[in-house]
């Protein structure tokens, strides 16, 4: 047998998943110890730590003279975009991008239903115990079907979002950094996403955006932050927007220019909004979204599942196949692009 790979994981995996990813080969000597900072793991550890599993615990360069490997346990990794382990020569570093996937998607497809149907004005009037006259001009739907929703960046999430719109009979627009490429080269889960580009009936580079926007009745942001991203959705964006239209965003806080949005949500250039991430968390009590009736405010939760340990373990498993029989690994970070 080749020599044992030590394989250190900072995150409280209980023993079954550690078992099923011992399950990978004999090779993986496998360490969970539960760590909030480097100092957590002793120095010898560190010395011996050839692939790292972590949430936010990234060592300095010289303590890892052995490390190969890092997979991080979320798909964003803007606050480690900058670690300079990333540039450590014959590193590679990875992301969970994928296995949110299907929670978030459900999430994005709860919203906008939510929004289509008028769900916050109709809470509104059950707690005032309200059955209005106008109820059937109020409450008229936006419904998905023969609806245009607009997908800013088509990866993991907003695939899957596409997949579940398409038996709704909606138009899905999406656009992403390479629209000359529809398929799907990253980790995608067995019976989900949209490998082939199939579920999207038109991709647009980034640099037509405004193109796109203005077709939408829906705009679902789901880009990752980068300095290319950051300030993406701002007053020139939801300029051209249909005032029908709503905006749904799980992507990262600063991607969409919040006073710019709260002004659009004002003046109704818009007709409103679900966001589910913010510039400043937690959302300060004195923010004028709390009290705006055409926004839907969640405290940055579309990624939660009590799943997701599990598939982040699926992940990471076909991860280790791939490390172990030479094969280019799911998800590898560019430092250079953000992401």
């Amino acid at each position: 047998m080749s020599e044992p790979i030590e394989v250190l994981i900072t995150m409280p995996f209980p023993e079954h998943l550690t078992d099923q990813l011992a399950e990978v080969s004999p090779r993986l000597k496998i360490t969970v110890q539960k760590a909030t900072k480097v100092e957590d793991i002793p120095a010898e550890l560190w010395s011996r730590v050839q692939i790292l599993y972590t949430n936010k615990v990234v060592p300095p360069t010289d303590l890892v003279p052995r490390l190969r490997w890092i997979q991080f346990h979320w798909a964003g990794v803007d606050h480690i975009i900058d670690n300079p382990i990333l540039h450590k020569p014959n590193l590679v570093a990875t992301t969970l991008s994928g296995a949110a996937a299907s929670q978030m998607a459900e999430y994005i497809l709860m919203m906008l239903l939510a929004l289509g149907h008028r769900l916050p004005d109709l809470i509104a009037h059950q707690q005032h115990q309200e059955w209005p006259s106008d109820r059937w001009e109020r409450f008229s739907p936006k419904e998905l079907r023969d609806s245009t929703v607009g997908i800013v960046g088509y990866g993991s999430i907003g695939r899957q979002v596409a997949r579940l719109l398409h038996p709704l009979g909606a138009i899905v627009l999406a656009s992403k950094q390479n629209a000359m490429q529809p398929e799907d080269i990253g980790y995608i889960p067995e019976g989900m996403g949209d490998p082939g580009g199939d579920f999207v009936h038109r991709l647009y580079p980034n640099q037509a955006l405004h193109s796109m926007l203005k077709d939408c009745d829906f705009v679902v942001i789901t880009v990752p932050k980068t300095p290319a991203t950051t300030g993406l959705i701002s007053e020139a964006e939801l300029e051209v927007l249909k005032p029908s239209a709503f905006l749904i965003d799980v992507s990262r806080g600063g991607i969409v220019d919040h006073q710019a949005l709260i002004q659009a949500l004002k003046d109704h250039k818009i007709a409103g909004a679900a966001l589910d991430v913010f510039p400043e968390e937690p959302l300060p009590a004195d923010s004028p979204l709390w009290k705006l009736p055409n926004v839907i405010i969640t405290p940055h939760i579309s990624g939660n599942t009590p799943h997701y340990d599990e598939r982040a373990v699926e992940l990471f498993a076909a991860n280790l196949q791939r490390f172990l029989s030479g094969q280019s690994l799911h998800n590898r970070i560019s430092p250079k692009q953000g992401y």
